[in-house]
């Protein structure tokens, strides 16, 4: 699975992992066996970072995404929030987001609802291979 890229993609995600190493007191984070065990319908909040025209650095987001699917050890999810920004071709309510247990920081168990969410047909599909 091919991860997003700042330049390529216009956007990335943001290591959890590497966000608790730098300060485990401040920047708390689900334990491994709950970042790697998630289901489709699940809910996983991740740290979105966002090119902008106008700045020279990314915008940070913090999003849910709704778990569609497991891939070679990481999830394809349903974006289930819209970004925090004016100028937005990327990112839209059900746009498919490729990401990995170390991107996820904080984890929803899902219901009913969120299942029938993961099991429609995305809005922008993320290539595969």
């Amino acid at each position: 699975m091919r991860a997003p890229d700042l330049d390529e993609d216009g956007w990335c995600l943001a290591s959890a992992v590497d966000y608790h190493a730098l300060d485990a007191e401040v920047f708390d984070l689900p334990d491994e066996a709950t970042r790697t065990g998630l289901k489709p319908g699940d809910f996983a909040k991740l740290i979105f970072l966002i090119a902008v025209e106008e700045d020279e650095e990314p915008i940070t987001d913090r999003m849910w995404v709704v778990v569609r699917e497991t891939a070679d050890g990481g999830y394809f999810g349903l974006l289930d929030n819209e970004p925090d920004i004016d100028e937005n071709d990327e990112f839209w309510l059900g746009t498919e987001v490729p990401f990995g247990p170390e991107h996820v920081i904080e984890v929803q168990p899902g219901n009913a609802e969120s299942v029938a969410y993961a099991a429609r047909t995305p809005l922008k599909v993320w290539p595969r291979g």
